[in-house]
């Protein structure tokens, strides 16, 4: 064999190799699938290398960006509320009557994403055609330009905006009838500012709903049992889930190392574990004869200097049973194949045991993102299929 004709295997190999990602059987579309999450790869690779060049991380995230464009149903606005960017979807036909109103945040390890995204534009006009409802979709600054609790604070800041009455009014909105509502490190940031906002004396109007999409809601312990099952599934890798989480607080390599090896929270902190300890928390089917083991206790310097870890702006699952128990009816959607899957699970154990009115869907060929993939972009039967079970639950309970 030839020089040639070993370095042409060789890079087939190679590619194969880097292409090829183990799909599990449930899942349709999976060559459709894998192709995706290798460009997804190929793009957090380049990002990688343009940060380390000097440009600003997931900059190729903005081709997915799309322009507020009005048609004949809705009026789509970009604007700022508190100053920070949102975009704001209104029905065009006139109504009677208050309409209800839905304030998503959007997901991306609170790295990456856009209200501007194209798969969140469209889920914005969805909502307006299907609920007849206002639609505020919110940005919020990214690390690792900033850190927590930056995103909290920006997303906190723009929801108290929008429950004014003034406002509310303004966009002829039903202040009975609001739902928040975000997917990955959104609907933490959902469950985060809606714990703060019972505590808020300024804010009178509260929301009638949560819905917490894939949600991540713990950052004290690494090895759950999604985190094994799920540690090199598409979408978000156990990998790229500790590396967001360590850039949400730091560029300090040193959390970072801690998190990936599971051994980040001090001695002190060990009594909140009650509160993450997926042992008790967890439905059997989803121990699957998992072993519990007890993080090891990481040095005190570390959370000192990044306490955000142990923050309940940033780890909703830390809240207080008196807390909890005081949500509005909350919707959470797990998935089955998600490496963030047991956060969701932990946190409707936990909302459940504090009598909160929860309804649970978990999609058993569901992949983190899932939702996103309902989109026109990407069209898998799969995304649209969980779109519209969505859209449908809102238009029932909002």
């Amino acid at each position: 064999m030839g020089k040639k004709s070993l370095c042409l295997l060789i890079s087939c190999v190679l590619i194969a190799y880097y292409s090829y990602t183990p799909i599990p059987d449930k899942i349709e579309q999976q060559w459709e699938l894998m192709m995706i999450w290798n460009f997804m790869r190929i793009q957090m690779h380049i990002s990688t290398l343009l940060e380390m060049l000097g440009f600003r991380p997931f900059v190729l995230s903005d081709l997915l960006k799309v322009p507020p464009i009005s048609d004949e149903n809705v009026t789509v606005t970009d604007t700022l509320f508190n100053n920070v960017p949102v975009r704001v979807f209104v029905p065009k036909q006139k109504s009677s009557t208050l309409r209800r109103a839905v304030f998503y945040v959007h997901g991306g390890g609170w790295a990456t994403g856009s209200a501007a995204w194209g798969p969140y534009d469209e889920l914005g006009r969805w909502m307006v055609e299907r609920l007849d409802a206002v639609v505020v979709l919110t940005d919020y600054r990214l690390s690792p330009q900033y850190h927590f609790p930056t995103q909290f604070e920006d997303v906190y800041d723009a929801l108290r905006w929008f429950l004014r009455k003034k406002v509310l009014a303004e966009y002829g909105v039903d202040p009975s009838r609001i739902c928040i509502a975000g997917d990955s490190a959104g609907g933490n940031l959902v469950a985060a500012v809606n714990q703060k906002l019972l505590n808020d004396p300024e804010i009178k109007i509260k929301v009638k709903i949560q819905s917490l999409i894939y949600p991540v809601l713990q950052a004290l312990d690494m090895d759950l049992p999604s985190h094994r099952e799920n540690i090199h599934m598409v979408i978000v890798e156990k990998e790229h889930l500790v590396e967001f989480w360590s850039r949400y607080f730091t560029s300090d390599k040193a959390l970072l190392e801690a998190m990936v090896a599971n051994q980040h929270t001090p001695v002190e902190s060990s009594h909140l574990f009650k509160f993450v300890n997926w042992s008790t928390l967890l439905p059997e089917r989803f121990k699957k004869g998992h072993v519990y083991t007890t993080p090891i206790h990481g040095p005190s310097e570390l959370a000192k200097k990044y306490p955000g870890f142990l923050d309940v702006r940033a780890s909703p699952l830390l809240a207080d049973h008196s807390i909890l128990r005081r949500l509005p009816l909350t919707h959470i959607l797990t998935c089955q194949y998600d490496v963030v899957r047991d956060d969701g699970l932990m946190y409707l154990s936990r909302l459940r045991a504090a009598d909160v009115r929860v309804v649970h869907e978990h999609v058993e060929d569901g992949f983190h993102g899932i939702l996103s993939f309902g989109s026109s972009l990407i069209n898998f039967r799969a995304g649209k299929r969980e779109v519209n079970k969505y859209l449908k639950w809102l238009k029932e309970n909002l």
